[in-house]
């Protein structure tokens, strides 16, 4: 179990322009040849968009980019002429495929705060496609990348085992998370190797998105 505290990230973004970014792995102008993916998974960036801010139209291929939105609201538009507002327990995919453009947006008047994941598909290439879907209770899979997303409410004192999976990536959105022996915070996160079981149990209340992952 490898836990990587929410200190660590590195920053990026455009503050001046309303846009604070945190990445946990080598991102962009960040590299980090140490830090390149864990599993499908290469990029899990924390996002906070400033009324009127967003990332202007850019492209993007052979990349499963799955969006889950902590509060505010996300405006999205893609080349495919696809249009949609994403709000706190939505899950947005774009499956880039062959390639894709969109942009993303805090056309809202509050504060938005998203966390976006990308993960590498196991075949590339393919048809461009978009899919909300809507207050998430449910394991959401990305079978493109062998990849399957569980979000996790958990009441304060509440615990539950996490799924068996070679590969296990653990991200606290809130609240305050004991895994076996360790504390976990807001933004920290933990890179799970082996089908060993582990227990998390809340101290609070307490909001996780846990990826399983084929080895």
């Amino acid at each position: 179990m490898d836990i990587r505290r929410a200190g660590e990230r590195s920053p990026g973004g455009d503050p001046e322009s309303g846009i604070v970014s945190r990445h946990a792995f080598s991102f962009g102008s960040h590299y980090d040849p140490d830090n390149l993916r864990f599993g499908a998974l290469i990029a899990c960036n924390e996002e906070r968009l400033a009324p009127g801010a967003g990332f202007d139209e850019h492209p993007h291929s052979h990349t499963e980019i799955v969006t889950w939105v902590v509060e505010g609201e996300l405006t999205h538009r893609d080349s495919t002429g696809r249009e949609s507002v994403v709000r706190p327990g939505d899950v947005q995919h774009l499956s880039a495929a062959a390639g894709v453009r969109h942009v993303e947006r805090n056309d809202g008047d509050t504060p938005l705060t998203f966390l976006q994941m990308w993960l590498t598909p196991l075949t590339p290439g393919g048809t461009p496609s978009y899919a909300v879907t809507r207050a998430l209770t449910t394991p959401y899979p990305v079978p493109a990348a062998g990849a399957t997303l569980h979000v996790l409410s958990l009441t304060p004192g509440g615990r539950t085992a996490l799924p068996d999976a070679p590969l296990r990536y653990l991200h606290v959105v809130r609240g305050d998370l004991r895994l076996d022996t360790r504390t976990l915070g807001p933004g920290d996160s933990a890179r799970i190797t082996g089908t060993q079981a582990v227990e998390a149990r809340a101290r609070t209340a307490t909001d996780v998105l846990l990826w399983e992952m084929t080895a």
